[in-house]
């Protein structure tokens, strides 16, 4: 569900400006002054909407309409053709999106989320309030770039321009242009599809450049950052497993789960997905050692199944197990050890330079740093609870973490990135801002391409099938009432599809 204090936010901020709104209207003293300053400065209240129109820049749109003419024929000429296929391209998608969406809500456990091209975004659901900012500024970034490209396209088709506005409905923001209406009737339909599509197709340049920008990052910032070194902490959830003392801070430099090794946060993800989905990873152990710390307590079954050995409750030994026979015996050409044994050891001194391993083969070779006397080494595998892991986390010089827990907590329980400043007084939240920025950038530009492009009521699709059926079907369907009514039943569907995705949606984001 939505969180209530969000929802209380939104709704008692809009229930104060319109009770405002409403209290100077009935005051005959100031109403007049007061719709005077409104209506000279563009402004419109209504509930749950503010709306703001201006003719300054009137002057910009016309100067960028009057550049190189040859290029500007041909750039909108390229929307066009864009804007056409992505109207029955968002068709196809948005009937894909539907397919997979009931797919989900038929199964028990739905999976594949995450291959969905669209998804519905509810603030404060699926969108940490964190992310707000770089959301609605995303928004906002692309719905001008949106509506400069109508603007644009209608000036130099010779279609009057009467301003430009912004506007807040609900908590979302949004641009416009104000067209003369009687000069768009006028133009051709080519003309009108050339406008109509001029708003996708920025959109969707905005989306390539947006991406360009972001895979080039790296490049644009090496003088200041560089990466590939490993994943960088910026923020660790206070009280979470990988905060404390020995856990990770801010400014450390990740460069290994276990034996993956991380050059970015690609790979820490990728890392603790393999992490969580092999088996507990196991350490060699010298038998001394092992001797020495055998009396800790009886080996008993957890409630899950799973082996606990060690009784006191130490937050500093783990129990493991390990198989004394050294060869074990051979079973369909594999090794097999049987009868599993139990000790209770100090984790951090059983791993501390200890190398990985699976079986005791694995520990046959010399360790670097096995200390004299130590004893032949012996394969020790923590015993934790069914999917918990135990995750040594090198982050030198400081001391290795030891995580034991879920792998999914210690992913979400820290914020990393792929840039390492060069200088000291850089800021480690810059490259995160400017990459968080252009992935919504991309996302949303994207996103309003798509939605937009499709045959529905009250969007842009509505009037660019309109124009398209008029250019193209003017002398296979002579009566303008057969194409109306042609065009009519595709906006018919086309709504009914969009509007089917965003209620599941809706539903499968606040309900599931």
């Amino acid at each position: 569900m939505i969180p209530i204090p969000i929802v209380v936010c939104v709704m008692g901020g809009w229930c104060a400006i319109y009770l405002t709104d409403t209290l100077i209207k009935t005051s005959t003293s100031v109403k007049h002054r007061y719709e005077t300053w409104l209506s000279s400065n563009g402004l419109t209240l209504s509930p749950f909407h503010i709306r703001w129109q201006t003719g300054l820049f009137n002057r910009l749109f016309a100067r960028c309409a009057s550049l190189n003419p040859h290029f500007l024929h041909v750039w909108f000429s390229m929307g066009m053709v864009f804007g056409v296929v992505a109207m029955f391209g968002s068709v196809i998608l948005l009937s894909r999106t539907l397919h997979q969406t009931l797919k989900q809500m038929t199964s028990e456990a739905p999976e594949g989320s995450h291959e969905q091209v669209l998804q519905v975004v509810v603030p404060g659901v699926n969108l940490p309030v964190s992310q707000l900012a770089y959301f609605f500024s995303a928004i906002l970034v692309s719905g001008v770039i949106h509506e400069f490209g109508h603007g644009v396209a209608a000036l130099r088709e010779q279609v009057r321009l009467n301003g430009f506005g912004i506007f807040v409905f609900v908590v979302y923001p949004g641009a416009f242009v104000d067209l003369f209406t009687t000069h768009l009737n006028l133009v051709s339909p080519i003309q009108q599809l050339r406008i109509f599509c001029a708003g996708v197709w920025h959109n969707f340049v905005l989306c390539v450049a947006a991406l360009c920008f972001l895979l080039l990052l790296p490049l644009l910032l090496f003088p200041l950052y560089y990466t590939g070194a490993g994943a960088l902490v910026t923020e660790v959830v206070e009280g979470s497993p990988s905060s404390g003392p020995r856990g990770l801070f801010v400014g450390n430099l990740v460069t290994s789960l276990e034996d993956c090794a991380v050059h970015g946060v690609e790979d820490w993800n990728w890392c603790i997905r393999q992490l969580s989905q092999q088996p507990q990873t196991g350490y060699c152990a010298g038998t001394k050692n092992l001797q020495i710390s055998w009396a800790a307590g009886r080996a008993y079954k957890r409630l899950d199944g799973t082996m606990e050995c060690c009784s006191n409750n130490s937050l500093t030994d783990l129990c493991f197990s390990y198989h004394n026979n050294q060869e074990g015996k051979m079973v369909d050409g594999h090794t097999v050890h049987t009868d599993a044994e139990y000790a209770c050891l100090p984790a951090r001194k059983t791993m501390e330079s200890s190398r990985t391993c699976r079986t005791n083969a694995d520990c046959q070779q010399p360790q670097p740093k096995q200390q004299d006397g130590a004893g032949p080494s012996l394969c020790m595998v923590p015993s934790l609870e069914n999917q918990t892991r135990l995750i040594r986390v090198r982050h030198p010089p400081h001391q290795d973490m030891l995580f034991v827990g879920y792998p999914s907590h210690l992913q979400f329980s820290v914020s990393l990135t792929n840039f390492v400043p060069r200088l000291g007084f850089l800021h480690l939240d810059l490259p995160v801002l400017l990459e968080t920025f252009c992935k919504y950038l991309v996302s949303l530009s994207g996103a309003l391409a798509v939605v937009n492009a499709v045959p529905c009521f009250a969007l842009d699709g509505q009037w660019m099938l309109t124009s398209f059926l008029e250019a193209s079907l003017g002398t296979l369907l002579p009566e303008r009432s057969s194409r109306e009514m042609l065009g009519f039943c595709i906006l018919l569907g086309g709504s009914a599809l969009l509007a089917s995705n965003v209620a599941l949606g809706l539903w499968m984001v606040t309900a599931r």
